[in-house]
């Protein structure tokens, strides 16, 4: 039995590992659930599976949710700076972070500092703060359990490899809804375009993010402090299908690929269970229906985040804290129609130039970038 603290239960990768929970009583056990906002999904959710505690961010929230539970004896927190991993009443084994954004960072590490292993969906934190993360995880002995499907299809092709030497990452990407589109229609996306992703079902937040390919610059950034390579050594590759969720390339030529369904309950699955795999009997491939697999090089001159994802990380140091913290502000200001689609990329090169490098950024540093930089990203817009 494993207990499990679900940061950011309300959300698409929350609710999926609840589905999981619940197919599976007697493997997993819920011991804490997060949200930021949407009490009310908590509340039933908290019913649902009896958590020894709860957290509502938003702390105006928080009366109505402990008026929900007054009588249920969960502990219910307003902040998750709060909550104590280590609290041996809590009793957690695994946490799953599926907070959205730079949101995920803090608890993460703390959670890595109370020694329990992470399932990390959230790849934010390892954009903002991955030597960081990954030099507390080495030091605490703690394992980091990718959700996201394409680093757990990396993973999964690494698993009984050892000391053989990879040569490549082949990271895949969907493309998403604007793959096809000429460079002068760009000009004309709306939010409601942006929303309609041709294959995944996600947050807001993240399906923008993939239609401007910057989810895929994330996740290469994520890929080079998981893995431990060099950005060089990731390529991606386009792929429409959504089948190969990625690839590893070895120094012998041989190349391994997971494949799958493009549902976020077998990755999410996956982590859970590791290393056992837990039987799914809706999640199968029907071979007799694909009929074609391609693959092409991404376009960087439609995807200009793509590329300043690479820049950011060659470079090191706090700059993809800037380009998170700036793409962020973006991305709401896109979805609440402030700027246009193709302002993103705009505003995101102009922050990355007007906040001060720090090549070995200390964590308190990387919150101060996080904090100037959005400021910054805040003001552009109100000038532009």
């Amino acid at each position: 039995m494993k207990n499990i603290a679900i940061l950011g239960s309300t959300g698409s990768i929350g609710t999926q590992t609840l589905d999981i929970v619940a197919a599976n009583p007697d493997l997993f056990n819920v011991s804490v659930l997060t949200a930021n906002n949407n009490w009310e999904l908590l509340a039933q959710q908290a019913r649902e599976f009896n958590p020894k505690a709860v957290v509502i961010s938003n702390r105006l929230h928080y009366d109505a949710l402990k008026d929900a539970l007054k009588d249920t004896g969960i502990l219910i927190l307003s902040d998750l700076k709060d909550l104590d991993f280590s609290d041996s009443t809590l009793d957690i084994d695994l946490v799953l972070t599926a907070l959205v954004g730079y949101s995920g960072v803090l608890p993460t590490i703390n959670a890595i500092k109370a020694k329990k292993t992470i399932a990390l969906a959230n790849k934010e934190t390892l954009v903002v703060a991955g030597e960081i993360v990954t030099t507390l995880a080495k030091a605490n002995d703690v394992k980091i359990l990718p959700v996201d499907s394409e680093h757990s299809a990396i993973f999964q092709c690494l698993v009984g490899e050892n000391r053989n030497k990879m040569k490549k990452i082949l990271l895949t990407a969907s493309g998403g809804p604007f793959r096809t589109w000429s460079q002068n229609d760009m000009k004309t996306i709306r939010v409601e375009d942006a929303l309609k992703h041709p294959n995944w079902s996600m947050g807001a937040k993240v399906t923008i993010d993939s239609a401007s390919m910057m989810n895929k610059g994330f996740e290469m950034i994520e890929a080079r402090w998981l893995f431990d390579c060099a950005p060089s050594d990731i390529e991606i590759l386009v792929h429409p299908q959504s089948i190969v969720h990625s690839m590893v390339e070895f120094v012998d030529g041989s190349v391994k690929a997971q494949l799958g369904v493009p549902d976020m309950h077998i990755p999410i699955q996956y982590a859970l269970g590791y290393p056992e795999r837990l039987s799914s009997p809706e999640f199968h491939l029907d071979w007799s229906k694909l009929h074609q697999l391609t693959f092409e090089q991404p376009d960087l001159i439609k995807f200009p985040l793509l590329s300043l994802a690479f820049s950011a990380i060659e470079k090191g140091g706090n700059m993809p804290c800037i380009l998170n913290a700036a793409n962020e502000i973006a991305v709401n200001a896109f979805l609440n129609r402030y700027i246009d689609f193709t302002e993103m990329p705009r505003m995101v090169e102009d922050i990355m130039t007007k906040v001060d490098f720090i090549k070995n950024p200390s964590l308190d540093d990387l919150i101060e970038t996080n904090k100037i930089s959005r400021q910054l990203a805040k003001d552009w817009i109100e000038t532009h």
